[in-house]
């Protein structure tokens, strides 16, 4: 497996992956790495470094045929997800999103990670919610999501936020999915 490490500032990228075929898909950082429990960086720039960010991540997005994946996952600490919902004809990138509101009542949904691959669970959150967020030119956005749409936000905010989906779970349910997942990558 491949490993990202970094010895300067936590977005900043080695030369061989900056220098790499940029329409190839980047290796995602695989449960249970570290990097994906940690906050992530406040994008301040929104320059070509993010556009190259951007690219991986809905490159990596379409490699893997998944809903959203966000900057951690490919090993970079930028506060910057991507989301293709199946009824969306392209993804929509969502840059220092947070959840500025959220309903009281609360739906279940089935949900995974690109980095825990063959295992999903139910996950109970928020049936509405209000994102902010930033587009790629730094212009502040305004989104309204419900159902899966909203779990969806959910979900990668958490994941900026330093919380694993699986860290939604109860601790029984969490091992056993850990365990299911163990199964999985012994088997590859």
């Amino acid at each position: 497996m491949n490993r990202i490490r970094y010895r300067r500032h936590p977005i900043a990228r080695p030369a061989a992956i900056a220098a790499r075929d940029p329409m190839a898909p980047r290796p995602v950082v695989q449960y249970p790495d570290p990097r994906l429990r940690l906050a992530t960086v406040a994008v301040t720039s929104f320059d070509d470094g993010l556009r190259r960010i951007v690219a991986d991540l809905t490159d990596t997005l379409d490699a893997l045929s998944a809903i959203g994946i966000t900057a951690p996952h490919v090993g970079e600490l930028a506060r910057v997800y991507c989301l293709r919902l199946p009824d969306w004809p392209a993804p929509r990138i969502y840059v220092n999103a947070r959840i500025a509101w959220q309903s009281a009542d609360m739906a279940i949904h089935r949900e995974g990670s690109v980095s825990t691959p063959g295992i999903v669970e139910e996950v109970e959150r928020a049936a509405r919610v209000r994102v902010d967020y930033h587009d790629l030119d730094g212009r502040p956005q305004v989104e309204d999501a419900d159902g899966f749409h909203a779990a969806c936000h959910q979900h990668e905010v958490d994941q900026l936020d330093g919380i694993f989906w699986l860290h939604r779970l109860s601790r029984l349910r969490r091992d056993r999915a850990v365990k299911r997942f163990q199964k999985i990558q012994r088997s590859l």
